[in-house]
């Protein structure tokens, strides 16, 4: 019985997703939770598994098409359905090559090219029988991407999902699978050549029909039919033997790729030394090998900070800008004259300047998450009167314990132990004692809704942009809990691997400001919550303290300001003072030791 497949529920306020891609294609088999297309929506990107095992029958929504949850997307057939489609299929094209060239021969003939009719005639059955190859939707906001390399050439056999080709964006380098098992008839779309999403790169055909396509080149056997008719010209050999000019036709394109092959070979072991050195680095794509050449960066020297220690296109450029700014201050100071440094008193090199960043000057086409974001950021601005309250918090007992136990914490939990999970544990607690600042206003009903629980959203940044997934019941958990949760978001976050649910449903959220050396900032809240906590940089400063023997001393603390953003339609600036003044003391008063196993 067939089954249908409908858009899910990808999150609370989630309505509709777009097909980005297609994973399997009309007449293939697929397994039950075998993933069968890719969604995207504004929050996240996902993979739909198929609800039951069959044959996908029909398509309903295509590639790049937006459909409401519920809609229906595509059918799954039961197997035997999907098992007499390819015989369907394959019984009529062993047949065309015997029954319909000769019956379609003789019109051409009358107009004389005899070699024409042979040509078209072979690709129309290609095209008849072969399985286009698309260009996929390789991100939420990318719509081109550049052939880079052919892994296959024409008439090649290839496997279902066997990597066919490697293409390049401006955010990611990938290799694109056979949709299914046959053979390359046809590369529509050269190397270095870049086209749009859904565009058709290659043909592959059935894996039985591949040897028909070759058999027709030497065509003799078609023509003597077409001999009874008085045609001299056809009789000759001449006729079928450009047969052979119809193969070349796709063949330019290997034969002009071939030259690309190498280049990319040669420019790789340029900077690298020797092929071996190159191979040492371990799989490095296209894109950043020809960056690496470009910039003279050995890939060999580079700590590839992508999954799995995988060189990234950043890598790369980081480690060009690093080696330009080292040229310029060894120039700088080879250039500066000896008593002149003397005379100023300087012993050692001047300080470099920052290399300049690569995207000075261009103008770059604004993302989708890019453009989301600022959309947000505004409606937040217009939504709510937010306005920020700062105080300073003394977190010298947190450094010590933390020094302390970070050692014996990350053996016995396997996540560093930042000061990020004290603020955490800090502010959720705080919560439960001052709900007005973990609640939400709907001003149409006229009511507040107090939450009675605390979802914590983390925000993180990624190669995307901020992004803040959710830490649900983080009340619940522990100083040792929280470490974990907050180190896995962040992880899955950067990786690409969070769920629609992941960002759905925060209740308030925390931003580490200081993660990059900022004391402080102004965080815009995140909607429909009503605050949200910025932590900025932990610095040692003079502090004026007072000692129970000493009195007021100056005495070097462990300092950070905490900054909060809340939406003064429903927090006044008492209840976030008060907010902030039960964080500050338990941070100050650091009593952390039990999580800590003290």
């Amino acid at each position: 019985m067939p089954v249908s497949v409908t858009m899910p529920r990808l999150g609370e306020s989630v309505t509709e997703g777009t097909v980005t891609r297609w994973l399997k294609q009309e007449g293939e088999r697929v397994e039950a939770d075998e993933p069968l297309l890719e969604v995207s929506t504004d929050k996240v990107d996902t993979e739909i598994p198929s609800p039951a095992a069959g044959v996908l029958t029909r398509i309903v929504v295509q590639e790049d098409e937006t459909a409401e949850v519920g809609a229906e997307l595509a059918i799954i057939g039961d197997g035997t359905e999907g098992a007499a489609a390819p015989a369907a299929v394959s019984a009529p094209a062993a047949a065309e090559p015997e029954v319909v060239e000769p019956a379609e021969e003789p019109a051409p003939v009358a107009q004389q090219p005899a070699q024409q009719p042979v040509a078209e005639a072979a690709p129309a059955a290609g095209g008849a029988e072969g399985t286009p190859v698309k260009m996929p939707a390789l991100g939420e906001s990318l719509t081109e991407g550049t052939v880079t390399r052919w892994l296959k050439q024409v008439g090649d056999a290839v496997e279902a999902d066997e990597p066919l080709l490697e293409v390049s964006t401006d955010k990611v380098d990938t290799e694109i699978p056979s949709p299914v098992a046959g053979t390359l008839l046809e590369i529509k779309v050269a190397e270095d050549e870049t086209v749009e999403v859904g565009a058709e790169l290659a043909i592959i055909g059935i894996a039985g029909a591949a040897p028909a396509k070759a058999a027709p080149a030497p065509a003799p056997a078609p023509q003597p039919k077409a001999e009874p008719a008085p045609q001299p010209k056809a009789a000759p050999a001449p006729a079928p033997e450009p047969k052979p000019a119809p193969r070349p036709a796709p063949e330019p394109q290997p034969a002009a790729a071939a030259p690309v092959h190498a280049a990319p070979a040669t420019t790789v072991t340029a900077p690298a030394g020797n092929g071996k050195v190159a191979e040492d680095a371990g799989y490095v794509t296209p894109l950043v090998r020809k960056l690496a050449a470009e910039h003279g960066v050995s890939l060999s020297a580079l700590s590839g900070t992508g999954v799995g220690g995988r060189i990234r296109k950043q890598d790369v450029l980081d480690a060009a800008a690093k080696a330009a700014a080292e040229k310029q201050a060894a120039e700088r100071l080879a250039a500066a004259p000896a008593p002149a440094a003397v005379a100023t008193g300087v012993t050692g090199a001047p300080a470099p300047k920052a290399a300049p960043s690569p995207l000075r000057g261009q103008t770059q086409k604004l993302t989708r998450m890019r453009a989301l974001i600022a959309r947000r950021m505004v409606e937040s601005l217009q939504i709510s009167a937010q306005l920020t309250t700062v105080v300073e918090v003394d977190v010298t007992r947190v450094a010590k314990l933390r020094d302390k136990a970070k050692a014996q914490f990350l053996t016995t939990h396997g996540v560093k132990l930042s000061f990020l999970p004290f603020f955490a544990l800090a502010a959720v607690e705080a919560l439960r004692v001052h709900p007005v600042v973990n609640s939400s206003i709907d001003l149409e009903a006229g009511t507040i809704t107090y939450h009675d629980a605390e979802h914590l959203g983390m925000a993180v940044d990624s190669e995307k942009g901020l992004i803040v997934p959710v830490i649900r019941n983080a009340g619940d958990l522990n100083l040792a809990g929280l470490a974990k949760r907050i180190a896995d978001v962040a992880d899955r976050t950067r990786n690409n691997k969070l769920s629609p649910d992941d960002i759905a449903g925060g209740t308030f959220t925390l931003t580490n400001t200081g993660s990059r050396g900022a004391l402080f900032d102004t965080p815009i809240i995140n909607q429909p919550q009503v605050a949200i906590l910025g932590t900025g940089a932990v610095v040692k400063r003079a502090v004026v303290v007072n000692d129970p023997e000493l009195g007021e001393i100056i005495a070097p603390r462990s300092m950070v300001y905490l900054a909060l953003s809340y939406d003064h339609r429903i927090v006044d600036g008492a209840d976030a003072a008060r907010f902030l003044t039960t964080v500050k003391e338990r941070l100050e008063a650091g009593h952390f030791e039990a999580d800590l196993g003290l």
